[in-house]
Protein backbone atom coordinates (compact mmCIF):
# COMPACT_ATOMS: atom_id res chain seq x y z
CA UNK A 1 0.00 0.00 0.00
CA UNK A 2 1.29 3.71 -0.66
CA UNK A 3 0.08 5.35 2.06
CA UNK A 4 1.19 8.62 0.29
CA UNK A 5 -1.89 8.06 -2.02
CA UNK A 6 -4.33 7.32 0.97
CA UNK A 7 -7.04 10.09 0.38
CA UNK A 8 -7.13 12.22 3.59
CA UNK A 9 -4.63 10.17 5.37
CA UNK A 10 -7.10 7.51 5.62
CA UNK A 11 -6.82 3.48 5.06
CA UNK A 12 -7.67 -0.13 6.42
CA UNK A 13 -6.02 -1.70 8.97
CA UNK A 14 -6.65 -4.63 10.80
CA UNK A 15 -6.32 -3.79 14.75
CA UNK A 16 -4.36 -6.35 16.37
CA UNK A 17 -6.45 -6.91 19.78
CA UNK A 18 -9.62 -7.38 17.76
CA UNK A 19 -8.70 -8.32 14.66
CA UNK A 20 -11.43 -6.37 13.39
CA UNK A 21 -10.92 -4.57 9.99
CA UNK A 22 -10.69 -0.53 10.86
CA UNK A 23 -9.98 2.25 9.02
CA UNK A 24 -6.82 4.64 10.32
CA UNK A 25 -7.72 8.12 10.34
CA UNK A 26 -5.45 10.66 11.88
CA UNK A 27 -3.81 8.39 14.36
CA UNK A 28 -6.85 6.66 15.36
CA UNK A 29 -8.95 3.92 14.49
CA UNK A 30 -12.62 4.10 14.00
CA UNK A 31 -15.66 1.50 12.71
CA UNK A 32 -15.76 0.64 8.89
CA UNK A 33 -19.56 0.83 9.76
CA UNK A 34 -20.07 -2.44 10.76
CA UNK A 35 -17.75 -4.92 13.14
CA UNK A 36 -16.63 -7.02 10.55
CA UNK A 37 -13.71 -9.03 10.38
CA UNK A 38 -10.50 -9.70 7.86
CA UNK A 39 -12.76 -12.70 6.83
CA UNK A 40 -16.08 -10.77 6.17
CA UNK A 41 -18.14 -11.86 9.28
CA UNK A 42 -20.73 -9.83 9.90
CA UNK A 43 -20.12 -10.03 14.04
CA UNK A 44 -16.64 -10.73 15.66
CA UNK A 45 -15.54 -13.12 18.22
CA UNK A 46 -12.32 -13.91 19.74
CA UNK A 47 -11.87 -16.73 17.66
CA UNK A 48 -12.18 -14.93 14.39
CA UNK A 49 -10.36 -11.71 15.14
CA UNK A 50 -7.09 -13.90 16.15
CA UNK A 51 -7.78 -15.82 13.01
CA UNK A 52 -8.25 -12.98 11.04
CA UNK A 53 -4.63 -11.66 12.82
CA UNK A 54 -2.96 -14.61 11.79
CA UNK A 55 -4.66 -14.91 8.13
CA UNK A 56 -3.89 -11.73 7.00
CA UNK A 57 -0.05 -11.68 8.69
CA UNK A 58 0.81 -14.36 6.36
CA UNK A 59 0.77 -12.19 3.64
CA UNK A 60 1.47 -8.90 5.56
CA UNK A 61 4.77 -8.49 3.52
CA UNK A 62 3.34 -7.68 0.21
CA UNK A 63 0.81 -5.12 0.02
CA UNK A 64 -1.04 -6.62 -2.86
CA UNK A 65 -4.96 -8.11 -2.84
CA UNK A 66 -6.32 -8.31 0.23
CA UNK A 67 -3.32 -8.12 2.49
CA UNK A 68 -3.70 -5.08 5.03
CA UNK A 69 -0.95 -3.70 7.62
CA UNK A 70 -1.90 -4.39 11.50
CA UNK A 71 -2.95 -1.83 14.30
CA UNK A 72 -1.38 -1.87 17.87
CA UNK A 73 -1.55 0.43 20.48
CA UNK A 74 2.01 2.39 20.92
CA UNK A 75 4.59 -0.09 22.94
CA UNK A 76 5.51 1.09 26.39
CA UNK A 77 9.32 -0.03 27.78
CA UNK A 78 9.00 0.60 31.17
CA UNK A 79 13.29 -0.20 31.28
CA UNK A 80 15.15 1.26 28.39
CA UNK A 81 19.44 1.71 29.23
CA UNK A 82 19.74 3.24 25.68
CA UNK A 83 19.71 2.04 22.50
CA UNK A 84 21.36 3.27 18.88
CA UNK A 85 24.80 4.47 20.48
CA UNK A 86 22.98 6.26 22.87
CA UNK A 87 23.35 5.45 26.49
CA UNK A 88 21.67 6.87 29.48
CA UNK A 89 24.42 5.97 32.02
CA UNK A 90 26.73 7.65 29.81
CA UNK A 91 28.49 10.42 32.02
CA UNK A 92 28.89 11.88 28.15
CA UNK A 93 25.33 12.16 27.93
CA UNK A 94 23.69 15.12 26.66
CA UNK A 95 19.84 15.91 25.98
CA UNK A 96 20.22 16.01 22.46
CA UNK A 97 21.46 12.28 22.74
CA UNK A 98 17.98 11.76 24.73
CA UNK A 99 15.99 13.22 21.82
CA UNK A 100 18.04 10.76 19.58
CA UNK A 101 16.84 7.83 21.37
CA UNK A 102 13.34 9.05 21.62
CA UNK A 103 13.13 9.06 17.44
CA UNK A 104 15.09 5.40 17.42
CA UNK A 105 12.25 4.20 19.95
CA UNK A 106 9.74 5.49 17.84
CA UNK A 107 10.81 4.07 14.67
CA UNK A 108 10.76 0.71 16.41
CA UNK A 109 6.94 1.31 17.53
CA UNK A 110 8.16 2.24 21.44
CA UNK A 111 5.73 5.49 21.32
CA UNK A 112 6.14 5.77 25.53
CA UNK A 113 9.52 4.71 27.78
CA UNK A 114 11.16 4.83 30.73
CA UNK A 115 15.09 5.27 30.43
CA UNK A 116 17.08 3.46 33.24
CA UNK A 117 19.41 5.18 35.67
CA UNK A 118 21.32 2.14 36.96
CA UNK A 119 23.80 1.94 40.52
CA UNK A 120 26.79 4.18 40.27
CA UNK A 121 28.33 7.17 42.29
CA UNK A 122 25.26 9.72 43.21
CA UNK A 123 27.33 12.49 40.95
CA UNK A 124 27.27 10.33 38.11
CA UNK A 125 23.47 9.57 38.94
CA UNK A 126 22.38 12.98 38.93
CA UNK A 127 24.22 13.58 36.17
CA UNK A 128 22.15 11.31 33.91
CA UNK A 129 18.37 11.93 35.80
CA UNK A 130 19.58 15.58 35.06
CA UNK A 131 20.68 15.53 31.62
CA UNK A 132 17.46 13.23 30.54
CA UNK A 133 15.21 15.88 32.93
CA UNK A 134 16.94 18.91 30.59
CA UNK A 135 15.73 17.05 27.16
CA UNK A 136 12.35 16.69 28.38
CA UNK A 137 12.50 20.74 28.95
CA UNK A 138 13.98 21.19 25.57
CA UNK A 139 12.35 18.75 23.64
CA UNK A 140 8.92 18.41 23.27
CA UNK A 141 8.54 15.01 21.66
CA UNK A 142 11.29 13.46 24.69
CA UNK A 143 8.72 15.32 26.62
CA UNK A 144 5.70 13.12 25.33
CA UNK A 145 7.55 10.15 25.19
CA UNK A 146 9.01 9.87 28.35
CA UNK A 147 6.90 8.26 30.83
CA UNK A 148 9.08 8.71 33.90
CA UNK A 149 12.72 7.18 35.22
CA UNK A 150 13.23 3.87 35.94
CA UNK A 151 15.70 4.10 39.03
CA UNK A 152 17.71 0.86 38.52
CA UNK A 153 19.42 1.07 42.11
CA UNK A 154 21.27 1.59 44.26
CA UNK A 155 19.13 0.04 46.38
CA UNK A 156 19.71 -3.46 45.63
CA UNK A 157 21.30 -6.37 46.71
CA UNK A 158 25.32 -6.01 46.90
CA UNK A 159 25.64 -10.25 46.76
CA UNK A 160 27.45 -11.67 44.04
CA UNK A 161 24.84 -12.88 41.61
CA UNK A 162 22.63 -10.84 42.54
CA UNK A 163 23.80 -7.72 42.03
CA UNK A 164 24.05 -8.26 38.15
CA UNK A 165 26.72 -5.54 36.36
CA UNK A 166 26.22 -3.43 39.25
CA UNK A 167 29.18 -1.90 40.88
CA UNK A 168 29.52 -3.20 44.41
CA UNK A 169 31.46 -0.20 45.53
CA UNK A 170 27.96 1.92 44.98
CA UNK A 171 25.34 -0.09 46.13
CA UNK A 172 23.73 1.51 49.29
CA UNK A 173 21.16 0.83 51.81
CA UNK A 174 17.53 2.12 51.20
CA UNK A 175 18.55 5.73 51.91
CA UNK A 176 15.66 8.49 51.98
CA UNK A 177 17.54 11.40 51.55
CA UNK A 178 19.79 9.95 48.34
CA UNK A 179 16.56 9.35 47.01
CA UNK A 180 15.38 12.64 47.63
CA UNK A 181 18.79 14.14 45.89
CA UNK A 182 18.29 11.87 43.20
CA UNK A 183 14.51 12.93 42.60
CA UNK A 184 15.61 16.60 42.82
CA UNK A 185 18.26 16.14 39.66
CA UNK A 186 16.13 14.35 37.79
CA UNK A 187 13.34 17.20 38.28
CA UNK A 188 10.84 15.08 39.71
CA UNK A 189 10.57 12.32 37.25
CA UNK A 190 11.35 9.53 38.61
CA UNK A 191 8.61 6.71 38.60
CA UNK A 192 10.22 4.12 39.13
CA UNK A 193 12.73 2.37 41.68
CA UNK A 194 14.10 -1.01 42.12
CA UNK A 195 14.38 -2.45 46.26
CA UNK A 196 16.22 -5.26 47.25
CA UNK A 197 13.28 -5.37 50.50
CA UNK A 198 15.39 -7.99 52.22
CA UNK A 199 17.59 -5.02 53.46
CA UNK A 200 17.97 -2.55 56.31
CA UNK A 201 15.08 0.14 56.23
CA UNK A 202 13.82 -1.12 52.54
CA UNK A 203 10.00 -2.06 53.83
CA UNK A 204 9.89 1.84 54.81
CA UNK A 205 12.13 3.32 52.20
CA UNK A 206 8.69 1.00 50.09
CA UNK A 207 6.41 2.62 52.06
CA UNK A 208 7.52 6.09 51.66
CA UNK A 209 7.89 5.66 47.62
CA UNK A 210 4.07 4.08 47.39
CA UNK A 211 3.03 6.86 48.88
CA UNK A 212 4.21 9.45 46.87
CA UNK A 213 2.90 7.54 44.00
CA UNK A 214 5.91 5.82 42.94
CA UNK A 215 6.00 2.33 41.39
CA UNK A 216 8.60 0.03 43.46
CA UNK A 217 9.55 -3.20 41.96
CA UNK A 218 11.31 -6.11 43.60
CA UNK A 219 14.51 -6.18 41.78
CA UNK A 220 18.28 -7.87 42.04
CA UNK A 221 17.08 -9.38 45.44
CA UNK A 222 17.91 -12.58 47.11
CA UNK A 223 14.39 -12.10 49.24
CA UNK A 224 12.54 -14.35 51.25
CA UNK A 225 8.83 -15.26 50.84
CA UNK A 226 8.55 -13.19 54.56
CA UNK A 227 10.55 -10.14 52.51
CA UNK A 228 8.14 -10.28 49.84
CA UNK A 229 5.05 -10.33 51.89
CA UNK A 230 6.64 -7.08 53.66
CA UNK A 231 7.14 -5.54 50.85
CA UNK A 232 4.06 -5.74 49.23
CA UNK A 233 1.93 -4.99 52.00
CA UNK A 234 4.35 -2.00 52.37
CA UNK A 235 3.04 -1.03 48.40
CA UNK A 236 5.51 -3.07 46.07
CA UNK A 237 3.72 -4.01 43.02
CA UNK A 238 6.19 -5.69 40.82
CA UNK A 239 9.27 -7.45 40.03
CA UNK A 240 12.02 -6.71 37.64
CA UNK A 241 13.11 -8.99 35.33
CA UNK A 242 12.46 -12.24 36.64
CA UNK A 243 14.37 -14.68 35.83
CA UNK A 244 17.60 -12.87 35.53
CA UNK A 245 19.55 -10.66 38.01
CA UNK A 246 20.01 -13.68 40.03
CA UNK A 247 22.55 -16.50 40.61
CA UNK A 248 23.38 -19.31 38.08
CA UNK A 249 22.89 -21.84 41.16
CA UNK A 250 20.00 -21.42 43.34
CA UNK A 251 18.80 -23.52 45.96
CA UNK A 252 15.98 -26.06 44.41
CA UNK A 253 12.98 -24.68 46.16
CA UNK A 254 12.20 -22.02 48.46
CA UNK A 255 14.01 -19.36 46.48
CA UNK A 256 13.25 -16.05 45.04
CA UNK A 257 11.99 -16.71 41.91
CA UNK A 258 8.96 -19.31 43.10
CA UNK A 259 8.07 -16.65 46.04
CA UNK A 260 8.13 -13.40 43.36
CA UNK A 261 6.20 -15.97 41.03
CA UNK A 262 3.31 -17.03 43.62
CA UNK A 263 2.88 -13.63 44.96
CA UNK A 264 -0.49 -13.16 43.04
CA UNK A 265 -0.98 -9.01 43.97
CA UNK A 266 2.78 -8.12 41.75
CA UNK A 267 3.21 -8.05 38.14
CA UNK A 268 6.27 -9.58 36.72
CA UNK A 269 8.40 -8.13 33.81
CA UNK A 270 10.39 -10.41 31.78
CA UNK A 271 13.26 -10.08 28.80
CA UNK A 272 11.71 -12.27 26.00
CA UNK A 273 14.60 -11.72 23.66
CA UNK A 274 15.00 -15.27 23.10
CA UNK A 275 18.52 -15.41 24.78
CA UNK A 276 18.03 -14.19 28.71
CA UNK A 277 15.18 -16.63 29.38
CA UNK A 278 14.38 -20.06 27.95
CA UNK A 279 10.93 -20.57 26.42
CA UNK A 280 9.39 -23.05 28.72
CA UNK A 281 10.55 -20.55 31.72
CA UNK A 282 8.12 -18.14 29.86
CA UNK A 283 5.93 -20.67 29.52
CA UNK A 284 5.36 -20.42 33.33
CA UNK A 285 5.40 -17.00 34.08
CA UNK A 286 2.74 -16.77 31.91
CA UNK A 287 0.92 -19.29 33.58
CA UNK A 288 0.99 -17.99 36.94
CA UNK A 289 0.61 -14.23 36.19
CA UNK A 290 -2.03 -14.31 33.75
CA UNK A 291 -2.70 -10.65 32.89
CA UNK A 292 0.51 -9.29 34.82
CA UNK A 293 3.28 -10.36 32.69
CA UNK A 294 4.92 -7.05 31.03
CA UNK A 295 7.48 -7.38 28.55
CA UNK A 296 10.40 -5.15 28.55
CA UNK A 297 13.52 -4.43 26.16
CA UNK A 298 16.56 -3.34 29.03
CA UNK A 299 18.52 -2.43 26.16
CA UNK A 300 21.57 -1.45 26.55
CA UNK A 301 23.25 1.05 23.92
CA UNK A 302 24.26 -1.85 21.59
CA UNK A 303 20.51 -2.27 20.54
CA UNK A 304 20.02 -1.18 17.17
CA UNK A 305 23.34 -1.32 15.97
CA UNK A 306 25.20 -3.71 13.71
CA UNK A 307 26.73 -6.85 14.08
CA UNK A 308 30.00 -6.24 15.68
CA UNK A 309 32.80 -6.28 18.84
CA UNK A 310 32.47 -2.65 20.79
CA UNK A 311 33.90 -1.11 23.56
CA UNK A 312 32.04 -0.23 26.31
CA UNK A 313 31.99 3.24 28.05
CA UNK A 314 33.12 1.32 31.66
CA UNK A 315 35.76 -0.44 29.62
CA UNK A 316 35.92 -4.06 28.42
CA UNK A 317 34.61 -4.95 24.93
CA UNK A 318 31.30 -6.74 23.56
CA UNK A 319 30.29 -8.61 20.99
CA UNK A 320 27.03 -8.39 19.25
CA UNK A 321 26.55 -11.41 17.21
CA UNK A 322 24.14 -11.48 13.87
CA UNK A 323 21.14 -12.88 16.07
CA UNK A 324 21.35 -10.10 18.34
CA UNK A 325 22.70 -11.84 21.19
CA UNK A 326 25.31 -9.26 23.06
CA UNK A 327 28.08 -11.09 24.99
CA UNK A 328 31.38 -10.43 26.52
CA UNK A 329 33.89 -10.59 23.70
CA UNK A 330 35.78 -14.00 24.56
CA UNK A 331 33.79 -14.19 27.41
CA UNK A 332 32.85 -17.63 26.41
CA UNK A 333 29.30 -16.70 25.36
CA UNK A 334 28.05 -14.97 28.97
CA UNK A 335 25.91 -11.96 28.14
CA UNK A 336 26.63 -8.71 28.51
CA UNK A 337 23.18 -6.83 28.41
CA UNK A 338 20.78 -6.53 25.87
CA UNK A 339 20.68 -5.62 22.00
CA UNK A 340 16.90 -6.39 21.46
CA UNK A 341 14.08 -3.77 21.00
CA UNK A 342 10.35 -4.16 22.68
CA UNK A 343 8.98 -4.40 19.31
CA UNK A 344 11.56 -7.71 18.40
CA UNK A 345 10.58 -8.95 21.88
CA UNK A 346 6.74 -8.78 20.85
CA UNK A 347 7.78 -10.76 17.84
CA UNK A 348 10.00 -13.53 19.62
CA UNK A 349 6.80 -14.39 22.03
CA UNK A 350 4.84 -14.29 18.65
CA UNK A 351 6.97 -16.64 16.56
CA UNK A 352 7.67 -18.77 18.96
CA UNK A 353 3.75 -19.85 19.60
CA UNK A 354 4.14 -18.56 23.78
CA UNK A 355 1.70 -15.98 23.01
CA UNK A 356 -0.60 -15.08 19.89
CA UNK A 357 0.56 -11.62 18.50
CA UNK A 358 -2.90 -9.72 19.98
CA UNK A 359 -1.69 -11.46 23.57
CA UNK A 360 2.22 -10.62 23.26
CA UNK A 361 1.41 -6.94 22.42
CA UNK A 362 -0.98 -6.44 24.80
CA UNK A 363 2.33 -7.40 27.48
CA UNK A 364 4.23 -4.89 25.71
CA UNK A 365 1.45 -1.66 25.44
CA UNK A 366 -1.82 -2.60 27.80
CA UNK A 367 0.29 -4.61 30.94
CA UNK A 368 2.82 -1.88 31.41
CA UNK A 369 0.22 0.52 30.78
CA UNK A 370 -1.88 -0.16 33.66
CA UNK A 371 1.20 -1.12 35.78
CA UNK A 372 1.79 2.67 35.67
CA UNK A 373 -1.39 4.98 34.84
CA UNK A 374 -4.11 2.14 36.08
CA UNK A 375 -7.65 2.97 34.42
CA UNK A 376 -6.23 6.29 33.02
CA UNK A 377 -3.74 3.83 30.79
CA UNK A 378 -6.29 4.30 27.84
CA UNK A 379 -6.43 8.38 28.27
CA UNK A 380 -2.75 8.88 28.73
CA UNK A 381 -2.01 7.01 25.57
CA UNK A 382 -4.42 7.88 23.47
CA UNK A 383 -3.47 9.05 20.17
CA UNK A 384 -0.65 7.08 20.59
CA UNK A 385 -0.65 3.97 17.26
CA UNK A 386 1.49 2.18 15.50
CA UNK A 387 0.79 0.67 12.13
CA UNK A 388 3.00 -2.25 10.89
CA UNK A 389 3.89 -5.79 9.28
CA UNK A 390 3.88 -8.96 11.34
CA UNK A 391 5.50 -12.11 9.34
CA UNK A 392 7.25 -15.37 11.01
CA UNK A 393 7.82 -13.11 14.41
CA UNK A 394 9.41 -10.29 12.80
CA UNK A 395 7.76 -6.95 12.43
CA UNK A 396 8.13 -4.29 10.29
CA UNK A 397 6.97 -1.02 11.84
CA UNK A 398 5.78 1.13 9.09
CA UNK A 399 4.07 3.96 10.76
CA UNK A 400 3.61 5.36 14.29
CA UNK A 401 1.88 8.47 15.98
CA UNK A 402 2.25 9.57 19.12
CA UNK A 403 -0.52 11.57 20.70
CA UNK A 404 -2.41 11.93 16.93
CA UNK A 405 0.74 13.71 15.22
CA UNK A 406 2.56 11.25 12.78
CA UNK A 407 5.77 11.05 13.77
CA UNK A 408 7.35 8.11 11.85
CA UNK A 409 6.15 7.10 8.49
CA UNK A 410 8.31 4.29 6.20
CA UNK A 411 11.41 4.28 8.01
CA UNK A 412 11.59 8.94 7.65
CA UNK A 413 11.31 10.59 10.74
CA UNK A 414 8.33 13.40 10.60
CA UNK A 415 7.76 15.50 13.62
CA UNK A 416 9.90 18.67 14.52
CA UNK A 417 11.93 18.50 17.76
Amino acid sequence: MDYSNSVHGVFRVIDCLTGRVMLCRDGRLVHQGRNNTAEGSARWTEEAGVAAVKAEAEQAGEHTGKSLPISGSGLVDLQVNGIGGVDFNSASITPLDVLKAAELLLSQGVTTFFPAVITNSEANMCNSLSVIDRACNTYPLVNSCVGGIHLEGPFISPEEGYRGAHPAGHIREADWGLFSRLRDASGNRIKIVAVSPEREKAVEFIRKCAGEGIIVTIAHSEAEMNDIKKATDAGAVMASHVGNGVPLMLRRHPNVLWDLLSCDSLYVSVIADGFHLPASFLRVVMAAKPGKVVLVSDATCFAGRPPGVYRTHIGGEVELDEAGRLSIAGGGGLLAGAAMTLEQNVGYMAGNGLADLAGAWRMASEAPGRLVWADDWQSRCAGDLVVFDYSGGNIRVLMVWKEGIPVWRCNKFTSPE
